[in-house]
């Protein structure tokens, strides 16, 4: 094609930067109009590096950055994983401080729990708590190294893991538990008498009722590797926890002095420990309910509330529970839990005009065991009162 060109005014004559204006026209090939292009003069061939090359933008200008100039660098999948997790809610619903570093310190966790003990060794989160039950274990005396003697037999063991959560459902910490096949025992043999009593729910309503009544606040610990602590009279034997086996004597057991986890008398042989521990300290046991402890000094009253390894307490003078867990832990390992919030799975607010108690975090189970978290919601008629 042939190009014309014809030149036009100025659009803004009051613009003295402003040029004048070139229109291109096109014409047929028809019309033999001005000069026809040499073709002969292009290159045939255009050089090209066998080396690929990419473009790189080192530096960008702050306008075109998206979000908080100061956070941590954050992918698509980093992201879908915490929305999954309800961790951007709790974020954003809570300006804590403390909360949003217990949040940030769930993302470094195991958000699933593994079946198989060599999926766990590939985490360095779980095999650090597998250590540390292991030298809970050494520190408590619960097992001596022994060839199995004859006639006897061992017990297997196997590794159970478990994340724990607070009341809103985040992960706060891997658990691994090393537990005896308890179901391999034979009554008689392996052990005697089992039972062991627990808290009811009612009794733990009671206690929060009495708690509000009496204007004083709860607290709440636990027993680090409480079963660990009780006594067995029988002759166990077990064998060695996967994945750490001993290498020089990879076919010996262990014969266990301490009450594992598991075996069916380990629950009684904690609590005969406890029960002794606190009723040698001034405490009295409960005549209805056994797993109430009371003490009482002139007109205060220190009363302790207990689960298994879970315990709670409160009392009328803050100085006697300040004086319980010291005591508590000369005795056993313990981690305090601060004020109570979720205990049987209950979750406790404390305030000054009461304790109110949910289970919010229950229904919510509740809802995504049966496939109802998505369903479309709607108002329920009641009558008025």
């Amino acid at each position: 094609m042939l190009l014309i060109q014809k030149k036009n005014k100025t659009l803004n004559s009051n613009d003295p930067n402003m040029h004048e204006l070139e229109d291109i026209v096109y014409l047929d090939d028809d019309e033999d109009v001005g000069a026809e292009a040499n073709m002969n003069n292009l290159d045939a061939f255009l050089p090209i590096s066998p080396i690929p090359t990419t473009r790189i933008h080192k530096d960008h200008t702050v306008e075109q950055i998206i979000g908080d100039l100061h956070s941590a660098p954050q992918t698509k999948r980093m992201t879908k994983n915490l929305e999954e997790h309800g961790l951007f809610s709790s974020v954003q619903q809570r300006i804590n401080y403390k909360d949003f570093q217990n949040c940030l310190f769930a993302c470094f966790l195991l958000q699933e729990e593994p079946k198989k003990v060599i999926h766990a060794l590939k985490d360095p989160s779980l095999i650090e708590a597998m250590q540390d039950e292991l030298l809970q274990f050494k520190l408590q005396k619960v097992w001596t190294l022994v060839d199995l003697p004859n006639g006897k037999r061992d017990i297997g063991t196997k590794w159970v893991y478990r994340n724990k959560k607070d009341e809103r459902g985040i992960v706060i910490k891997n658990k691994a538990r090393l537990v005896a096949q308890g179901y391999t025992q034979e009554e008689g043999i392996d052990y005697d008498e089992v039972f062991a009593p627990v808290a009811r729910i009612e009794a733990i309503r009671l206690f929060l009722a009495y708690a509000s009544f009496k204007d004083f606040v709860v607290y709440q610990m636990d027993v680090k590797s409480a079963f660990l602590y009780g006594k067995i009279e029988e002759e166990v034997y077990v064998c060695q926890p996967p994945g750490f086996e001993d290498p020089d004597f990879p076919d010996r057991v262990y014969k266990v002095e301490k009450a594992l986890y598991g075996l069916h008398q380990a629950p009684r042989a904690w609590y005969e420990t406890l029960s002794t521990y606190l009723l040698d300290n001034g405490f009295q046991r409960g005549k209805i309910d056994k797993t109430l402890f009371i003490r009482r000094v002139k007109s205060d009253i220190l009363l302790v509330q207990v689960y298994v390894d879970d315990i709670i307490f409160g009392s009328t003078k803050k100085s006697l529970c300040i004086e319980f867990e010291k005591m508590m832990h000369k005795k056993f390992q313990m981690s305090s839990m601060g004020e109570l919030t979720f205990f049987l799975g209950l979750q406790v607010k404390q305030k000054e005009d009461g304790i109110f108690i949910s289970q919010d975090k229950f229904m919510t189970e509740i809802l995504k065991k049966f496939g109802f978290t998505n369903v479309k919601t709607t108002s329920t008629p009641m009558e008025k009162p």
